[in-house]
């Protein structure tokens, strides 16, 4: 195995050492993607660890294996083929980064045979499936291998600032040189979980133009619909307001890292499963890891938008029936949501310049897919978080009556204890209203035709108390009469007390030169 130059950029298959030059059949190309990358990263083991080099992004490990076998590739019942590994040294790290280890890795790769997909977008990309449904393989075409290559600094700064992200998360990059042809392949996270049924499938970029599903896509037992078709056939996925909020910063974060890059014509896709329908869709999964816990982190849609960064374990609230799907509701339908950026190696290069020119003569430019990176990547968030997905409003005006019921309480409390209060005050002022008509009444009886001036005092003070004029007696009167004539009394006290009051400050004023008697 020997490290070359980068040998992606030329965009016509090239002959290969070899037997023949036949293209490769399916079986053959799954077998060498399994040979080729058991033996690479099962290589890379001996390596020891270090920091990741600039120098590192753009290393190509090649290897040549032949059908008889060598000293250092084992033999095998494929066409010769040629194997290179792409900046092994940043993949590696990036697996690590995500938890996962490099036996595991072989494991989900090279133990059972690859299951193909069918392609449901307009690329002629092929899709290969692990069997524990951890990982997707695909193929690229050179310039979206190139553009990885050149992409893979920034992938590595954005990953170690948030691995909390929608974007593709990228394991590895390889090409086979087979037949005559190069095929270039990288592996990806699996957005859409095989073992739960998706009811709906949507590939959502935010533009109207042409974006509807084919008759030919349609009739398909599971078709991936677009975004005429969403606008269509829902109102709108409600998720509650603290979802909603993470969500959308990471779609936000997601969006802007890809506009920094002059990316542009990706796409969501979404992935809707119907809790009200039956759970299991597809049967189990066989020897599936996900069964025995998540072994990839961040790779499930709740963990890339509500994971804190750090947790190496499920999310404690996940149900291992959810897969890690995002709970949402749509009308009286409770819904579990899979989803995640995809196609992002589209850059804004010269002929996705032209492509825009030619279509907004025809259409609306505004309208169209391809677009200048800023406008895509607003149009694409004003779409997703108005049209696509909603917020859940609570009542106000339960949250108001729940308020209003909780303030109450606490105002007839306060004003119980300020009557309380006044109460007592009242009953202390009676009793020595009392008290002071009672000593009123022993002096009246001894000198019944003088009232002393104590007394008045006493009487004026209490009459300009908070206390009633009933609970106050001046006169030695009977309580009858003194009832029948309380007002002549209190107007007659008043008069005296004001009479005495300024014969005092008449005699306490030297400067009034007059002599007071009493």
């Amino acid at each position: 195995m020997n490290s070359t130059a980068d040998e992606t950029g030329g965009g016509r298959p090239q002959k290969t050492e070899g037997k023949d030059h036949k293209k490769p059949t399916a079986e053959a190309l799954r077998g060498a993607i399994q040979l080729g990358i058991g033996y690479s990263v099962g290589n890379m083991t001996s390596k020891p660890d270090r920091d990741v080099l600039m120098q590192d992004f753009y290393v190509v490990e090649s290897v040549f294996l032949p059908s008889e076998g060598s000293n250092l590739t084992p033999a095998h019942h494929y066409p010769d083929f040629r194997f290179k590994n792409y900046a092994p040294l940043a993949f590696r790290y990036f697996r690590e980064l995500f938890g996962i280890k490099p036996d595991d890795y072989l494991y989900s790769i090279c133990k059972e045979p690859l299951i193909e997909l069918s392609n449901p977008g307009a690329s002629s990309s092929w899709f290969y499936l692990t069997s524990d449904d951890e990982f997707i393989i695909k193929t690229v075409q050179p310039k979206e291998a190139e553009f990885l290559q050149k992409l893979l600094p920034g992938y590595y700064m954005n990953l170690n600032q948030n691995p909390r992200t929608l974007l593709p998360k990228f394991y590895g990059l390889y090409c086979i040189q087979c037949g005559g042809v190069n095929i270039r392949l990288v592996v990806m996270n699996n957005v859409l979980p095989r073992s739960l049924k998706m009811h709906y499938k949507y590939d959502l970029k935010g533009s109207t133009c042409k974006r509807r599903a084919s008759r030919k896509e349609r009739a398909k037992p599971s078709p991936t619909f677009k975004d005429l078709d969403f606008q269509e056939m829902h109102e709108g996925l409600y998720f509650d307001a603290d979802t909603y909020s993470a969500l959308m910063k990471t779609l936000q974060r997601d969006c802007r890292v890809l506009e920094s890059f002059k990316i542009m014509d990706y796409s969501l896709l979404l992935g809707i499963h119907v809790l009200d329908r039956k759970l299991r869709g597809r049967g189990g999964i066989g020897d599936s890891k996900r069964q025995g816990g998540q072994k990839v982190l961040y790779s499930t849609a709740r963990e890339s938008i509500q994971g804190d960064g750090k947790a190496a374990e499920p999310l404690p609230d996940a149900d291992d029936d959810t897969l890690g799907g995002i709970p949402a509701k749509h009308k009286d339908e409770k819904l579990l949501i899979f989803l995640g950026i995809i196609d992002i190696l589209q850059s804004y290069r010269f002929i996705k310049k032209v492509e825009h020119s030619w279509k907004a003569l025809v259409h609306d430019g505004d309208t169209v897919s391809v677009h200048r990176p800023n406008f895509y990547a607003d149009r694409f968030l004003k779409f997703m978080g108005t049209t696509v997905f909603k917020k859940i409003h609570p009542l106000r005006g339960a949250s108001s009556r729940r308020k209003k019921n909780s303030i109450q309480p606490c105002r007839s409390a306060s004003q119980e204890v300020l009557s309380t209060v006044k109460e007592e005050s009242k009953e202390e002022r009676r009793a020595q209203s009392l008290e002071n008509l009672d000593d009123t009444e022993a002096h009246s009886s001894q000198k019944p035709d003088v009232i002393p001036s104590s007394t008045r005092q006493i009487s004026a003070a209490t009459m300009s108390s908070d206390s009633s004029l009933d609970d106050v007696k001046t006169e030695p009167q009977t309580h009858s009469e003194y009832r029948d004539d309380r007002r002549t009394s209190s107007s007659t006290l008043a008069l005296e007390d004001s009479t005495l009051s300024a014969s005092h400050s008449l005699a306490s004023t030297p400067e009034s030169g007059l002599d007071v008697y009493l």
